[in-house]
């Protein structure tokens, strides 16, 4: 997820101020046979492919309301134009949160969080967005606005349209409102770091994490230059060496105990001085595995200006073996890997040259494809250079299914057209 590579084709931008004038919006898209473009917080434009179909932009920034907190519940309705940081200052009066990560928090929205399915660090531990959002309120392509779910937490009625919209990059519906159900925010939080030798060391303590008696809330394996001016991992300006971070959250008991027993765990392996940051070290570390491959690059790291960042979904048994392909078919790459979710992100600096970086593209598609998993564009200064394949990756053999639900929602083809695979 990123900035803008290259600004959307928009003829004109609306701004609703309600449910109801969504739906007149896209009614009017409809009879001018316009494209519409969904816009939250405008952080996630860059991510899918370029487009050149001109076209109405559709801004959610007026749709911010509260609509229901019952906080006794753990539920929460809210419009989908508000920010991640507003929904947070309203959940924290309640010392209650949405455990899920996003870069940007601040302009980042609800639902475009909900578009592309962002998901950080915490992932392992909290899960995703579709562990949490139990409603939603949507304008389809026709201009039908519809409901999905409801604002209880065992709600089994019908089909999982929530689901099917979560990560649907807006090519199914204008999302207006959404409810989730929250959790208590964690008293307590730890990051445990150990510095590692070897890609084999790198296997061997992720393994043992399978069967530590702790709970991480984050595994993270490091790599590359990208790391290197973050003065909580001790760099040494070893670009080669990888890292293991490991979060731990919960009540202060409980994080206390892990700790303990990571440290005793990992002892048993050789690791013989793993280091443990909270408070203002370990916030700031949280926040880089955060921002990693899709904050701009003016407010990144020294070090973090990419220009190119690929995403891979692999199985988290085979994350180390991918990280040395990576490596060793493009050296000045960066990555963090969420090893426990078998996520990878790869970031490049030094070059948004597409046919620079065609040999890593040419071994990332069939090693990821042959082990099951899949590799996307995830950032790109320079998309258009990139084929809908190349950013995408192969056609999934469910793709026939997926654009006959497509044609359901929006049978004009008027929502985001030529972002998603089809």
């Amino acid at each position: 997820m990123a900035t803008i590579a290259s600004p959307l084709p928009l003829s004109t931008t609306y701004t609703p101020a309600s449910p109801a004038e969504v739906v007149e919006t896209v009614r009017s898209a409809v009879a001018a046979r316009a494209p519409i473009y969904p816009l939250g917080g405008r952080t996630a434009l860059g991510f899918g492919s370029a487009t050149k179909a001109s076209g109405w932009g559709l801004s959610t920034e007026k749709l911010t309301r509260v609509v229901d907190y019952p906080a006794r519940d753990m539920t929460i309705t809210v419009e989908a134009g508000i920010t991640l940081a507003e929904l947070r200052q309203t959940l924290a009066a309640e010392r209650q949160y949405l455990p899920v990560d996003a870069s940007q928090a601040t302009e980042a929205t609800l639902g475009g969080l909900i578009a592309v399915n962002f998901s950080g660090p915490r992932r392992f531990g909290n899960g995703t967005l579709r562990d949490y959002v139990i409603g939603i309120s949507a304008v389809d392509g026709t201009g039908t606005l519809f409901k999905a779910g409801g604002r209880v937490v065992k709600n089994v009625a019908g089909y999982d349209f929530c689901r099917l919209l979560i990560g649907s990059l807006g090519t199914l519906a204008v999302m207006t409102q959404v409810t989730l159900k929250v959790k208590p925010i964690p008293a307590a939080s730890v990051l445990a770091i150990v510095d590692l030798d070897s890609a084999s060391q790198a296997e061997s303590l992720l393994s043992a994490i399978i069967d530590s008696k702790t709970t991480p809330t984050a595994i993270e394996l490091l790599a590359g230059h990208a790391w290197n001016d973050l003065a909580a991992l001790n760099s040494t300006g070893d670009s080669t060496s990888y890292r293991l971070v490991v979060g731990l959250e919960g009540t202060d008991a409980e994080v206390e105990w892990m700790t303990e027993r990571l440290r005793q765990e990992w002892k048993t392996l050789g690791v013989a001085e793993p280091r443990f940051i909270r408070d203002a070290a370990a916030n700031e570390l949280w926040q880089r595995l955060i921002d990693f491959g899709c904050t701009p690059a003016a407010s990144a790291g020294a070090s973090d200006k990419a220009n190119l960042v690929f995403k891979l979904n692999v199985p988290p048994s085979r994350v180390v073996s991918l990280c040395e392909l990576v490596r060793a078919t493009f050296p000045q790459a960066s990555f963090l890997a969420r090893a426990g979710s078998g996520i990878i992100l790869v970031s490049i600096v030094e070059t948004a040259s597409h046919e620079l970086v065609k040999p890593l593209i040419q071994a990332l598609h069939p090693a990821v494809a042959a082990v099951g998993g899949q590799c996307v564009l995830w950032q790109s200064v320079v998309a258009e250079e990139f084929t809908r394949q190349l950013a995408w990756g192969p056609l999934r053999g469910d793709i026939a299914v997926m654009r006959k639900l497509q044609r359901q929602f929006d049978p004009h083809g008027l929502l985001n057209p030529g972002r998603f695979p089809w």
